[in-house]
């Protein structure tokens, strides 16, 4: 049985994509880690990326290409300078030079050395070959961005996976296995996710690791609602969470995001404004993503404004009291709902199209609010089926590739949704529901089995054909 940490469904990193960005840059350091225990790395002096499937056709538009290059120059996406970003690619650019894991310097041309090849690798849609060359052989490495930043290799996943063993005290594959553990131990699902997370990590690391994926979040919101402009890549996309916000806070006097929130909370809270507040917060954080920003992927980049949205909701609305104490437990209800879907399905928009993203994301948040509104185990994870239902066979066709069109206010609408689901459950008797969470989350995958490859990330229908680059 696999386990999957909190940590592993929220990840901090840099937008656009978790899958398209994020996925192929650590795939570039998991390859320099091979380079060194082959004892080659400083003999290489050329690097070859081939791109394939859905990394190839929305590659450019997903900054795959700028990640790769990232990744191969020793950048961490967890904290390299979102400043410093711009001037490492344009110096890789101009010099037609990559230091390699920053120490290596070798020849490295973005036109020659990545190759965007539109045919698929038989194992996953994301898939991406590494080629190093020394003056006497080559070393070729083959990784699969299977999404939400997870990167594996086909040898791993194919015949390892069932040999894993899992050291979590109440392990974990279905949502009825959940429930059968919250009952049998008279646990509230947060408090499940928590004796599992401490069997590999000391209380203190997972207070001070979920308060950073928090902070992150917040600063994301606040950093969105105060950046006004036009988002890069060509749509002319103007940012509206500045605008929006703007309207909002109204007169207000504040220097820190912590302070910010606390002034959210004095602003007027009738359904119209929660429902543009919900919708500031969730197109701020996608709209830094957009930016190449750095962001939580929860469970992917381009679904990562609807947890932060959620839980911002609760904490400026729903509970003025709610500190560090209802952040954790939020977020442990949301990884745990994840990585059942990760376990039963996928949340990768190449496997399944937007509802593996914004779906699932909705579902984390719903069955998170639903916890912290009150919810008993089974009302959770019927506002996770809530959320999801209503997300089936929803297609991921971005404009040009890029992560804006209709991508950033697809946030917004999974994070009303999620609002809704956790309020519908609060009023449902469990038993008299008709459809349970693993239905739904096979259901999904049975969805995106039968989807058309042209509505899964590739670009090739939807609005992404029905909406030109000229129109824009």
């Amino acid at each position: 049985m696999e386990c999957i940490s909190v940590f592993d469904m929220l990840k901090i990193g840099v937008g656009p994509s978790s899958s398209h960005t994020l996925g192929p840059w650590r795939a570039a350091e998991q390859f320099l880690a091979e380079l060194r225990s082959q004892n080659i790395i400083n003999d290489v002096h050329r690097v070859k990326v081939d791109l394939y499937g859905s990394l190839s056709l929305t590659g450019k538009g997903h900054a795959t290409d700028l990640a790769v290059m990232l990744g191969l120059s020793g950048a961490d996406p967890e904290y390299v300078p979102i400043e410093a970003i711009d001037s490492i690619i344009e110096t890789i650019k101009t010099n037609n030079e990559l230091l390699l894991d920053n120490e290596f310097k070798i020849h490295f041309n973005i036109v020659s050395d990545i190759f965007f090849n539109k045919n698929f690798l038989p194992f996953h849609a994301n898939g991406l070959i590494f080629t190093a060359y020394t003056n006497d052989s080559e070393y070729s490495s083959t990784f699969y961005s299977i999404g939400g930043g997870f990167v594996v290799k086909e040898e791993e996943d194919t015949n390892t996976k069932s040999e894993i063993k899992c050291a979590f005290p109440f392990p974990i594959d279905k949502a009825t296995e959940l429930l059968e553990f919250c009952h049998s131990e008279n646990k509230k699902v947060s408090e499940i996710v928590y004796e599992n997370e401490k069997s590999m990590h000391s209380e203190e690391v997972i207070h001070t690791e979920i308060m950073r994926i928090w902070n992150t979040m917040l600063e994301c919101m606040y950093i969105g609602a105060h950046t006004e402009g036009t988002l890069p890549g060509g749509l002319n996309v103007r940012r509206r969470a500045y605008d929006m916000h703007t309207n909002l806070i109204g007169i207000a006097n504040y220097n820190s995001p912590q302070e910010w929130l606390q002034c959210i909370r004095h602003t007027e809270v009738k359904f119209r404004q929660i429902l543009k507040w919900v919708s500031c917060f969730a197109l701020a954080v996608n709209e830094v993503n957009a930016s190449l920003g750095r962001v939580v992927t929860a469970p992917t980049n381009g679904s990562a404004g609807v947890i932060p949205a959620v839980l911002m909701y609760y904490l400026v609305i729903e509970n003025h009291n709610a500190g560090e104490k209802e952040i954790k437990q939020f977020l442990m209800v949301a990884g745990e709902i994840g990585s059942i879907f990760k376990k039963g399905a996928t949340i990768s928009a190449a496997m399944g199209g937007c509802q593996a993203e914004i779906g699932v994301s909705s579902a984390m948040a719903a069955a998170a609010l639903c916890e912290l509104m009150g919810g008993t185990p089974d009302q959770v994870l019927v506002a996770a089926e809530i959320a999801m239902e209503h997300h089936l066979g929803m297609t991921c066709d971005p404009i040009g590739g890029l992560v804006q069109v209709p991508c950033i206010e697809r946030n917004t609408m999974g994070a009303i949704k999620a609002i809704n689901a956790a309020e519908l459950a609060l009023e449902t008797d469990a038993k008299n529901v008709l459809v349970p969470l693993d239905k739904v989350v096979a259901t999904m995958w049975e969805t995106a089995k039968d989807m058309n490859s042209k509505y899964k990330e590739t670009s090739e229908g939807g609005l992404a054909v029905g909406v030109g680059l000229a129109d824009c």
